[in-house]
């Protein structure tokens, strides 16, 4: 799957701040007693809740280091050791522990071990900042139409982070020179668009490359490795069919544990959630003695509407009434909607519409369908979307604008819904469970 190799990186730098947990720590159990490994299972759980915060608090950015200021570097570190100080200090509290029972709750120990362990931190990083910086790794080479060589600039650049492919036209491009081409652009692989002209010499010529050792792929294959999305610009006016999702499949063991995860995750969450959906309902009751809740016609599972269910964050329209766009700073949001909408509490009703089977907890987001007939009108490919069940939280919702307020954030937003139904997994569902989580806990909305 491309969503995988960049987690790669994070999964090894947070390898190597385990590895400083443990060193940081043999290093002050030279010259301090007691033991500081004793027991060994405490020790191993500190290294894990270093290693958690880091990636709450955003210390494993590990794409952007070559653009991240050191000063923000060195901020997320000592965030992440705060935290980490004050969780095990409460703890001890909290649990009667103190520092003769557990050597490292001593804060001259404790502040030595994070001192020690942040500068550890930051050294992995620096280094991993200087590869990222000297490595000179082999561009992708992209054989494109002009036409589509100014959409393929145009998405790139919306990713500025990704290393754009050099890009060839086809009158440029012989295929009885394709080996030395490629070879002499230091190319990894070759990126074919659509509508690229098919001959014998073509055929040739892509098959001597891949003897070569360079990968063939097509443009479509190219957006989901490096921009973990699927511009619907980018993509052949007949591209995809329902039978060729993996969720098509209706007796699918993963469709069936989705759909299992849904119920035995949501009936829960909403027992729990009934006292703190009371409180929040008499708050926004109190505002402007407004109906609590919001009910809204959305568009479901091909195409088939069906009631979805909020809390209230805005001031009340007329039965019926179409909602536009909500842009940033919105002033129809009322003042415990807008606290609402950044810890995304209001969405606590729509439980119910998952234990329905109307929604899952992770989908593509439903929308309005008068909002859904314009965008389908202007954007291809756009109600490929409702192929799958939506959902609370989203590939979209996690790494595009979680409140597209203009066509071309729709645009954006319907990439990453497309690249999730043509690569959903369960692996990718709990992907973006982990980083709906983090985003919760930042309060900023997905």
């Amino acid at each position: 799957m491309p969503w995988r190799n960049p987690r790669k990186l994070l999964w090894a730098c947070s390898g190597l701040d385990l590895v400083a947990v443990l060193a940081s720590l043999a290093v002050i159990n030279c010259h301090v007693e007691p033991d500081l490994w004793h027991p060994p299972h405490v020790v191993l759980g500190v290294g894990f809740l270093y290693c958690l915060y880091a990636w709450l608090f955003g210390a494993y950015t590990l794409l952007r280091w070559p653009w991240l200021k050191l000063r923000l570097v060195m901020q997320r570190l000592l965030f992440t050791a705060i935290a980490t100080m004050l969780t095990m200090v409460v703890s001890g509290w909290l649990f009667g522990v103190d520092a003769e029972e557990l050597s490292l709750l001593n804060r001259s120990v404790l502040l030595e071990w994070l001192s020690l362990q942040t500068a550890l931190a930051l050294a992995s990083r620096l280094l991993l900042r200087w590869i990222s910086r000297t490595s000179t790794r082999p561009l992708w080479q992209l054989v494109a139409a002009p036409e589509h060589q100014r959409e393929v600039i145009r998405e790139w650049q919306r990713n500025p982070f990704v290393r754009p492919p050099r890009l060839l036209t086809p009158s440029k491009f012989e295929p009885s020179l394709a080996v030395e081409q490629v070879s002499r652009g230091r190319a990894v692989g070759l990126a074919l668009a659509p509508n690229i002209p098919s001959s014998e010499s073509w055929s040739l010529a892509l098959e001597a490359l891949r003897a070569r050792g360079v990968m063939v792929t097509t443009l479509e294959e190219l957006a989901q490795r490096q921009l973990e999305r699927l511009p619907p610009s980018l993509l052949p006016e007949r591209w995809l069919s329902m039978p060729d999702l993996p969720w098509s499949n209706e007796f699918s063991l993963q469709r069936k544990i989705k759909r299992t995860a849904d119920v035995l995750f949501s009936m829960p969450l909403l027992v729990i959630a009934l006292p703190l959906m009371a409180c929040l309902g008499l708050a926004i009751w109190l505002e402007d003695r407004g109906p609590v809740f919001y009910v809204q016609s959305r568009t479901g599972w091909c195409g088939r509407p069906f009631q979805l269910y909020k809390l209230r964050t805005m001031r009340c329209v007329k039965p019926g009434m179409p909602t536009p766009w909500t842009s940033k700073n919105d002033a129809r949001v009322t003042r415990v909607g807008a606290w609402l909408r950044r810890t995304r509490l209001d969405e606590l009703p729509q439980l119910i519409n998952v234990l329905r089977g109307e929604m899952s907890l992770i989908g593509p987001r439903p929308e309005q369908p008068q909002m859904d007939d314009q965008l389908a009108a202007k954007i291809p490919h756009y109600l490929k979307r409702y192929w799958m069940l939506p959902g609370l939280s989203g590939w979209a919702q996690v790494c595009g604008p979680a409140y597209p307020a203009t066509l071309e954030e729709s645009e954006l937003k319907l990439s990453y819904d497309l690249y999730y139904i043509r690569n959903w997994t369960l692996q990718l569902d709990f992907l973006i469970f982990a980083k709906t989580f983090k985003t919760l806990l930042k309060f900023r909305g997905v």
